[in-house]
């Protein structure tokens, strides 16, 4: 399904986020993502809807898009003078600080305690605050879903208005509040920064990974004497099939084939992995990669939002736009969190004036309770910790389709593996090969190769990389039969086969052989091929030992051979010569009894990817494996796999602190408030801080211990 992608402003908090995705899915959308923190609004496209009426229904709830699915920009909604809450805060400071020096011991300044001084410096403070947070409270309550800043605004306006009151009416040394209101407003104003700043700082992965798209080109062009011209452009009007030429220390500008030239590439950037990879002649090169040395001419592939980063940064976006289990209770209560607040913000008042005898301390305690709750604490605790934990496994060449994913890690038991291309190499070399009949070799060799181009098995993809040639059979008709092999009918009408011995069986006892080619139902020979395991799959098995979890090797090779190197990597179970639908039954049979991941890169254990609990994909595996699996180990990144499961741990124990944080806050903040322990500018300056509290615990999974 195609995904329309948006950016949208105007969401001042998490509550505005579930409004936006609860409009659109009234609207009969499906897959609606929603990231408060970077403004990302994805959803399926729907052709009975215009974007534009979408459009317009967002806006009448006061949200802009600032950018459609194909990055044109809209007109940016109307921020005013100030267009962040530094420069709000900035702004509010110096009359707070004035309004404040009464405070100090010492000063006796009898001008700053005339009222109408007071009222005229709380004023602008009072405008900016309430051009904010007053329009997002009434926005909130048009919407029907009331936010946070409806507590700040009232509590400010609340104070103001007493304050206002008392100098009305000549009553203003006992209703003299002023310094409350700008306190409120300006240390909210401070908070609400410090929650956007940390809510940034997560996303430092991602925004590299942006970044990297944006880079100048050296474009190649000719002119009507042929001769090469080279000039630059910016790498966002590159287009398939331009020319580019790159050298040493320059960055790949786009997804792009080597026409000419040697050089070694520094993939860091998707992989993770910083040792150059040489590349050459036919070699692709990744958009965002680095020549650390030698010069290539390429000719570009894909570019834009076609191409490797492109793809990367839209599975993180999408990924973090989800919400996982754990979220649902925090998001539950964020929707009934204001109106609980309210009442008790009422109680509060109600309960003091009646305990205390007296209405102005009773509003203070009131204003407090009002000021410190803090429904974004519990709105940020996940997407905080999803967001790194994401960008960390990005980073590291590991991308999470959904974060469900990340979090079900938790919970695995049992770890899959396919054989070929998983656990192994998946680089063969041909150790042999025999003819049964009186074919020519150069017959036979023709034969293979025009069969296996066709697959996408390693082991047809080693032989026809071995024996390729440029006069091929140009068959009638091929097709691949899964598990099996490849089958053809050239245009005289003869049939073809490379299987492996379940398809061969019947014509032969030997099972020792990996390919047997078949003529007219006839043996016509057989090839055998070695592969080498890969040096990092005894290590990442012992890992998964450690922690407890069962291992198996379920493959489609022989029994022996699945023996051999389930032995050689220390696997404790194995379960061989499975074709697909095979291997399909025992996944879903062993996940339903335990969370199980599968790990594998061939078209065959697509439908197995798709039935574990969780599936994971090899980055150079089928485009149906890739399309199948939650997870995608890049760069060939099976020792990856530790860290995958290490950061699935430790994001979820991450949400857990931060949704105990975030609930113990409000349930210790809220009481001591409403008791008189807490002045409201000091409550304002507690809320703000709660967020970066977070923000910082979430940010240790950047450099915490995983595996």
């Amino acid at each position: 399904m195609d995904k329309i992608q948006w950016k949208v402003e105007g969401m001042d908090c998490t509550n505005c986020a579930l409004t936006i995705r609860k409009y659109l899915e009234k609207q009969g959308l499906n897959d609606v993502r929603v990231n408060f923190g970077t403004g990302d609004v994805s959803f399926d496209r729907n052709e009975t809807l215009e974007t534009e009426h979408l459009s317009r229904g967002l806006k009448d709830l006061g949200y802009t898009v600032t950018a459609d699915e194909h990055g044109h920009g809209h007109e940016h909604s109307s921020a005013g003078i100030f267009h962040s809450h530094l420069q709000r805060f900035w702004f509010c400071l110096p009359f707070t600080l004035v309004l404040m020096l009464h405070m100090i011991p010492g000063l006796h300044l009898h001008w700053l305690m005339n009222p109408y001084v007071q009222l005229g410096l709380t004023l602008p403070v009072f405008v900016v605050g309430m051009s904010f947070f007053g329009a997002s409270a009434w926005k909130s309550l048009r919407n029907g879903i009331p936010n946070m800043n409806l507590l700040v605004a009232i509590g400010a306006v609340a104070a103001f208005v007493y304050s206002l009151y008392g100098t009305l009416t000549g009553q203003a040394a006992d209703y003299m509040f002023y310094e409350t209101t700008a306190t409120i407003i300006t240390l909210v104003f401070l908070g609400n920064y410090m929650e956007d700043a940390s809510v940034a700082s997560t996303q430092k992965a991602l925004d590299k990974l942006v970044k990297s798209q944006k880079v100048m080109a050296n474009m190649i062009g000719y002119d009507e004497h042929h001769a090469e011209n080279i000039f630059e452009v910016e790498s966002d009007t590159l287009r398939p099939g331009d020319l580019i030429l790159i050298r040493t220390g320059e960055q790949v500008p786009a997804d792009c084939k080597i026409l000419w030239g040697d050089a070694d590439v520094n993939e860091a950037l998707i992989t993770g992995e910083s040792i150059p990879v040489p590349k050459t002649k036919k070699d692709l090169l990744i958009g965002g990669s680095i020549l650390e040395n030698g010069s290539v001419k390429a000719q570009v592939t894909a570019a834009g939002n076609d191409t490797v980063i492109a793809g990367i940064i839209n599975l993180v976006k999408q990924a973090q736009g989800e919400k996982p289990p754990v979220q649902q209770l925090a998001d539950r209560i964020s929707a009934i969190f204001v109106p609980i607040v309210l009442g008790l913000a009422l109680l509060t008042l109600i309960g003091n004036w009646i305990y205390l005898g007296e209405f102005t301390p009773a509003l203070m305690r009131s204003i407090a309770v009002l000021v410190i709750a803090c429904p974004c604490a519990m709105g940020i605790a996940t997407p905080a910790a999803i967001a790194v934990g994401l960008g960390r496994a990005a980073r590291n060449g590991i991308l999470f389709r959904n974060s469900t994913s990340l979090e079900l890690f938790k919970d695995i038991k049992q770890v899959f593996f396919d054989k070929t291309g998983t656990l192994t190499t998946g680089k063969f070399s041909i150790a042999g090969y025999s003819i049964t009949g009186d074919m020519p070799d150069e017959e036979f060799r023709k034969a293979v190769f025009s069969l296996e181009k066709y697959s996408t098995h390693p082991i047809a993809k080693s032989i026809s990389s071995a024996w390729k040639i440029k006069e091929e059979i140009r068959w009638k008709n091929i097709e691949e039969i899964k598990g099996e092999g490849m089958a053809a009918e050239d245009r005289e009408g003869n049939s073809w086969k490379a299987v492996s011995y379940r398809a061969a069986a019947s014509l032969t006892n030997d099972e020792s052989h990996n390919v047997y080619i078949i003529k007219n139902n006839q043996l016509a020979g057989w090839i055998d091929v070695q592969d080498e395991i890969r040096p990092e799959a005894k290590q990442v098995v012992t890992y998964l030992h450690s922690k407890g979890i069962h291992t198996v090797l379920l493959s489609g090779d022989r029994q022996a051979k699945a023996d051999q190197l389930a032995k050689e990597a220390g696997i404790d179970e194995v379960i061989a010569e499975q074709k697909p639908e095979q291997k399909l039954k025992v996944i879903a049979d062993r996940s339903a009894l335990v969370p199980s991941v599968m790990v594998g890169d061939g078209i065959n254990d697509a439908p197995a990817l798709a039935k574990a609990t969780i599936g994971v994909s090899m980055s150079d595996a089928s485009q149906m494996a890739m399309q199948t699996a939650q997870v995608v180990l890049m760069n060939n990144g099976l020792k990856n796999l530790p860290l995958a499961l290490g950061l699935g741990r430790h994001t979820y124990i991450t949400i857990k602190q931060n949704l105990f944080w975030a609930f113990a806050y409000n349930i210790v903040a809220i009481p001591v408030a409403a008791l008189g322990f807490l002045h409201p500018g000091f409550a304002a300056l507690v809320m703000g801080l709660s967020d970066v509290v977070l923000a910082i615990n979430s940010g240790r999974l950047y450099i915490k211990k995983v595996v």
